[in-house]
């Protein structure tokens, strides 16, 4: 496993014209291409979506199975460094009823003649944080959607390469954020588009959750995530948390993220665990990481509206996405999920989760609450998987668009850059060039 560098990725091709693009940030940034956020990206609808998938891996593998319960879509083509993956694939799908989908496993980069030659509607990537943008560029450029696991981007320079390539193309750009679609994240949801809790004026959100024991195996994530904490110290994994508390805050809708101050503490988990459990002469002990234990980013957005987003994944803790949405009526408070609202119940005193979703729970889990039964992640990723499919076959905008992938991964960088200025504020770059002002705001949804 070696260390990733901005460097390694452009030697390796891997953020494919974004040099250039960093070239060109004063002609092209200042104004639009064929795109608008007041439009949100759209396009024709598409009655049978075909995919190709790059990466079916664990996560992958789980969005496979997501699609085959899914009507309207097939999986034609499949993409993996692993043979073994893609075959587990082909198997999986024809046992379905469908086609076995053509294989690609000749090596990192047979993504690209996957998208060369596939007659696809859509290219979803599953894989290593450094290979969404090269597949999601590659699919665009050949006249595919394109769809990501997250963070979308790790770089500033690659967030805006993706915003270029989707307005050029005219070709949707999703970042897959699978939290937005939890049950009590859309309940908040769905109390904030009521007004139930008032104007919303802070927010909180993270991914607290122990991983020393994953980024430590010698499979699957083990092999790369591990790599990230020898480089960064910031905020690398910042949208579990923000997505959802970006949608309460109407982000890119009527309000956009402006600057960002952050810090981190130690690094000391990782070194802990490694001389716990590997002998004195395993290359795992002499490793050495930068990645601080503990990252707390604060976010101000245009209209003065504070966001914290927090990272943890190197301590022992118990699974958190804290999740707070503060009002001007009222709060709704995560892990233990609790709402409060003014004049409702009695005076101070919590209501918890069960009492709310009676009343408050979103009609997309009621409706589809069987269907994503023994889906990944409590069902929350086949509700995604089903929303993304809907919107493609309907030919309306995606619940997220391509500004919401960019404004939301250059938390990476940013809060890189502010770590290492002693908490220095950073500004966002406006991904919408000043669309956000008028870009609709999203609704409540039904099957």
């Amino acid at each position: 496993m070696n260390p990733i560098t901005r460097r390694d990725l452009l030697k390796a091709g891997m953020a494919a014209g974004v040099a250039g693009a960093g070239l060109r940030r004063a002609a092209v940034h200042a104004a639009p291409q064929s795109g608008s956020a007041a439009a949100p990206l759209s396009a024709p609808p598409i009655a049978d979506v075909r995919i190709g998938f790059v990466g079916v891996g664990l996560q992958g593998g789980s969005h496979v199975e997501n699609f085959l319960k899914i009507p309207g879509c097939r999986i034609t083509a499949v993409c993996d460094i692993r043979e073994e993956r893609t075959d587990w694939a082909r198997k999986t799908i024809a046992a379905a009823g469908h086609p076995e989908p053509r294989a690609y496993a000749r090596g990192p980069r047979d993504f690209e003649r996957l998208c060369e030659t596939e007659d696809l509607d859509l290219v979803f990537t599953a894989t290593p944080w450094e290979w969404h943008v090269p597949v999601m560029l590659a699919a665009m450029k050949n006249g595919k959607h394109a769809a990501t696991e997250v963070p979308a981007a790790m770089f500033i320079d690659d967030c805006w390469a993706l915003v270029e390539s989707a307005e050029k193309f005219r070709r949707h750009c999703v970042m897959m954020e699978n939290c937005n679609y939890d049950r009590p994240e859309m309940m908040v949801f769905n109390i904030v588009r009521q007004q139930l809790v008032g104007e919303v004026l802070h927010a909180e959100g993270g991914y607290l959750h122990d991983l020393r024991e994953i980024k430590f195996e010698r499979k699957d994530e083990g092999l790369w995530r591990r790599a990230w904490a020898m480089k960064l110290d910031g905020n690398p994994y910042p949208t579990h948390g923000l997505g959802p508390i970006a949608n309460c805050l109407d982000i890119n809708r009527g309000d956009r993220f402006d600057y960002l101050v952050s810090m981190s503490g130690p690094s000391r988990g990782l070194q802990a665990w490694a001389a716990e459990h590997f002998p004195a002469d395993a290359p795992e002990r002499k490793e050495r990481y930068v990645l601080g234990d503990v990252n707390t980013s604060l976010i101000k957005t245009a209209l003065g509206k504070t966001v914290m987003v927090q990272h943890c994944t190197n301590l022992p803790r118990p699974y958190s996405r804290i999740q707070v949405v503060q009002g001007t009526k009222g709060i709704f408070q995560g892990y233990p999920h609790r709402l409060y609202i003014e004049g409702r119940g009695t005076p101070h005193q919590w209501v918890d989760e069960a009492k709310a979703r009676a009343e408050f729970d979103h009609p997309l889990w009621r409706e589809l609450e069987a269907r994503a039964a023994g889906a990944g992640h409590g069902g929350m990723d086949f509700i995604e998987d089903y929303r993304l499919i809907k919107c493609l076959r309907e030919g309306t905008p995606t619940d997220m668009n391509v500004y919401d992938a960019a404004s939301m991964s250059a938390v990476v960088e940013l809060s890189v850059k502010s770590t290492g200025a002693k908490g220095r504020a950073m500004d966002f770059p406006d991904f919408t060039r000043g669309k956000w002002q008028t870009a609709p705001k999203l609704g409540i949804v039904h099957v």
